[in-house]
């Protein structure tokens, strides 16, 4: 059995992973299919309609904003842009921080050392002003985004690898691979890689409401997603504009927001719980 196989195994043996994954695969295609499904465009402005509270007579079960736009569709193309800034720049952050950590540990010695203690400069800097600094200075886009979050979650991912990759290099089958000869890149990609598959797992998905938190925050303050796109923290900053008047407006967004962020720190500590159950095996 392959060892994604078995991690699936196990993932289907954990009710609260099975039902947090469940929820989120559900507001996923929720997001996706429901804008194709609804007559009205996230766009488009009915000032005929503002600030309608939620109805199903007149098409807009969520309701319409302060410009009349459907939040229903504008919700769930939220959460698409929600959940495609943090998965990307979970990615970012999981690429480098396996790379490094996998690197600095299985090199060692003074590169280790050199490379961690790169690692422990990079946490002393205030790296939310930093990303706030790069939004101002550069044009405020997707991609700026997904590289000033995922610069700032590979810290704790290079760390975790570094210390899993000290162990497996002791392990009889990496060092038969170095008498054979093998080049360390082709042992860190082939031999200890695989091997963290695991514990990387378990740790993306606690890393991914993080980068959502950011993300929110960002989009909170203004320095995020920007008009006409939206996304679940740009809604929730929209909606205590209007939260006395209109308090759908933000309860919508802020408690999908948090069904989200529950469901994937569930899902990370019943990864984790499975293991460690089967670590200590």
């Amino acid at each position: 059995m392959s060892a994604v196989a078995r991690i699936w195994a196990h993932m289907r043996s954990s009710k609260t992973v099975m039902v947090s994954g469940g929820i989120l695969a559900a507001i996923a295609l929720l997001a996706v299919i429901g804008p194709w499904i609804s007559p009205n465009e996230y766009v488009t402005a009915d000032f005929g309609s503002i600030l309608r509270s939620p109805t199903l007579s007149a098409g807009h079960v969520f309701g319409t904003d302060d410009l009349g736009r459907d939040l229903f569709v504008r919700t769930m193309m939220g959460v698409q842009v929600t959940f495609a800034v943090a998965i990307v720049a979970s990615v970012v952050s999981l690429v480098i921080g396996v790379l490094y950590g996998a690197t600095a540990g299985f090199v060692g010695g003074r590169v280790d050392a050199v490379m961690m203690r790169l690692v422990d400069t990079l946490y002393a800097l205030p790296f939310i002003f930093f990303v706030i600094l790069l939004l101002v200075v550069f044009e405020r886009n997707f991609l700026l985004i997904f590289i000033a979050i995922g610069a700032i979650n590979w810290l704790d991912m290079a760390r975790i690898v570094r210390g899993q990759t000290l162990s497996l290099r002791e392990r009889e089958f990496v060092q038969a691979a170095q008498l054979i000869g093998v080049s360390t890149p082709r042992i860190i990609l082939r031999h200890i890689a695989p091997n963290l598959i695991g514990v990387v797992i378990v740790y993306v998905t606690l890393t991914i409401p993080q980068a959502i938190l950011i993300e929110s925050f960002l989009s909170f303050l203004g320095l995020g997603i920007q008009e006409p796109q939206t996304s679940l923290g740009k809604l929730v900053n929209d909606g205590t504009a209007q939260m006395e008047g209109a308090s759908w407006m933000l309860l919508i967004p802020a408690t999908l927001l948090a069904a989200i962020l529950l469901c994937f720190n569930f899902l990370g500590d019943g990864m984790r719980d499975l293991f460690d159950s089967r670590q200590s095996r």
